[in-house]
């Protein structure tokens, strides 16, 4: 998945927000009210976002409602992944990793660290015996 133009993000950030799927007209008043913008273009990022997959268009009598396919949370994990998977050998991949968490904050730095602790947590669960003879579970 590629990552998102200014404008793309802009309309995304407006689908976001609201509570219920938005026409063209709804999502373009909302942009409009803070940077000259013409329908027909927030029509095709619209539409260009629809190809991409990134938000699903849904037919409503003589308009289509548009609707982000995922979080906000889940589209930048995913740019997150495809972004280091640019790296093709593991040690580049551990390099990024590296000047990743150079980059963050203290709190993205400590959220990081106890999703890591909870990984290990669950991982440590699906491994552990489950009756008293000591066995592992079979995989």
């Amino acid at each position: 998945m590629a990552g998102l133009g200014e404008l793309e993000k802009a309309v995304m950030d407006q689908l976001w927000s609201a509570d219920e799927p938005q026409t063209v007209r709804q999502v373009h008043e909302a942009l409009a009210a803070r940077r000259e913008l013409a329908y027909t273009t927030v029509m095709t990022v619209l539409q260009r976002l629809a190809k991409k997959n990134l938000v699903v268009q849904q037919r409503d009598d003589r308009a289509h409602r548009y609707a982000p396919v995922h979080t906000r949370d889940e589209l930048v994990a995913s740019l997150m992944v495809d972004a280091l998977q640019q790296a093709d050998e593991v040690g580049s991949r551990r390099a990024a990793l590296v000047h990743f968490v150079e980059a963050v904050g203290k709190d993205e730095a400590a959220a990081l660290r106890e999703a890591l602790a909870k990984l290990e947590e669950a991982e440590a669960a699906r491994n552990a015996p489950d009756d008293d003879t000591g066995a592992a579970p079979p995989q």
